[in-house]
């Protein structure tokens, strides 16, 4: 039975501020660290030996070439090489690529094999400082499983910028897509507060607004985002919330479910602006009370979104 076969309804891990994740190993060396995707972000583990390599002219030195998988031509990008380690032949003869979906993108990452599937609370995630040095981290949090090993959360969207460019916001494309809209007063007046905890995917949104002239503040995760808002003496003059749906410490869907549920807040437009796009992850964000959800290969169509946004909570 592969580690993929039972996992928990999305749905129901994001009302518990719960993830699930597949945690694996990137060499066969006893010092090998463990890592892990949230399971939602996976397909499937397909063993290297089965899959031809076909190579591409010109690409970038980690990714490999791509395979055919059921039709379909998936680039392969390597792992270990983008975390400075080095399989030998027979490593990579034995090794496994974990077929993942980042916002409709299908690739695969070599990895040395899937140890399990482990749910955690959010509120286990951390994301210690010495992360956070430098713009060049690739770890974006940690945890501890069960027997006390760590287990380190890389920034997949800083791997796929660094490798697959193409896939990622077209941060220019946030220019045109303001070409036509009416900015609301309040929004050229306020500041919009962000929690996202990708340095990546904080760079492409200070980037959107930054071209757009329009103020931000971002929060590395929801628990800090939460703690300053609810520290203001008047919320009404925040324009607009965005917020990821994966972070450590509180969630996006706690995020939602705490500013909705107060009075003070529950009027802020809302945007989830995350990775996880799948139709259940959209169904939960705007039953929880979202007012908008894109996915992050289309942030630079975020502002347009947060003045329908802030139109539609102004008609209400």
């Amino acid at each position: 039975m592969s580690v993929l076969d039972n996992v928990d309804a999305s749905t129901n891990l994001a009302k518990n501020n719960e993830v699930q994740l597949l945690v694996f190993r990137v060499s066969n060396s006893a010092d090998s660290a463990f890592y892990a995707i949230n399971v939602f972000k996976t397909r499937e583990v397909v063993e290297s030996k089965n899959h031809y390599l076909t190579q591409i002219p010109s690409a970038h030195p980690m990714l490999e070439g791509t395979i055919t998988l059921r039709g379909i031509q998936i680039p392969i990008l390597n792992l270990p090489a983008w975390l400075h380690i080095q399989l030998s032949k027979e490593e990579i003869k034995k090794s496994n690529i974990l077929i993942c979906d980042f916002n409709g993108i299908i690739i695969g990452l070599r990895i040395m094999s899937a140890y399990r599937v482990i749910k955690k609370n959010w509120s286990e995630m951390h994301a210690p400082d010495s992360y956070r040095l430098g713009e060049d981290g690739v770890v974006i949090n940690d945890t501890r499983l069960e027997d006390g090993n760590m287990c380190l959360i890389l920034d997949y969207e800083k791997l796929l910028a660094d490798v697959v460019p193409q896939a990622m916001v077209d941060v220019n494309e946030g220019r045109r897509a303001l070409e036509e809209v009416d900015i609301p007063s309040k929004l050229r007046r306020g500041t919009v507060l962000i929690a996202e905890d990708s340095k990546t995917a904080q760079k492409h949104l200070m980037q959107i607004f930054n071209n757009a002239s329009l103020k931000y503040k971002m929060f590395d995760n929801g628990k800090v985002l939460l703690n300053y808002i609810f520290a203001m003496e008047d919320t009404s003059i925040i324009p607009a919330v965005i917020t990821d749906i994966e972070m450590p410490e509180v969630s996006g869907f706690t995020v939602i479910q705490k500013l909705r549920a107060d009075p003070r807040t529950k009027n802020i437009p809302l945007i989830v602006n995350s990775s996880m796009t799948g139709e259940n992850n959209k169904r939960e964000a705007t039953g929880l009370g979202a007012d908008g959800f894109i996915d992050k290969t289309k942030s630079h169509n975020i502002i347009p979104l947060i003045v329908d946004a802030m139109n539609a909570r102004s008609k209400a």
